[in-house]
């Protein structure tokens, strides 16, 4: 597999939402206090991603430029 350009973590500016773009095709995504929230798989086409998440919940985004990510609402920056 490919490394994707957007690859590491992204995080909202109050640090409640940690999203993490594994090398691997996976992310884990923590929420406040709560590690690994959510996991699951990714694809990036372009500047959009698009995520399944382990229990079956879908959502996307789009990468902005290469440090902005807007994902379901949240406005997250590479960390």
């Amino acid at each position: 597999m490919a490394r994707n350009p957007y690859v590491g973590m992204w995080v909202t500016k109050d640090g409640r939402v940690r999203h993490e773009l594994l090398p691997n095709g996976r992310y884990d995504e923590a929420r406040g206090n709560r590690e690994s929230a959510y996991r699951g798989r990714y694809e990036v086409q372009g500047s959009h991603i698009e995520y399944w998440d382990d229990t079956g919940f879908t959502a996307d985004g789009d990468f902005v430029d290469a440090d902005t990510l807007h994902h379901g609402g949240m406005i997250l920056r590479r960390r």
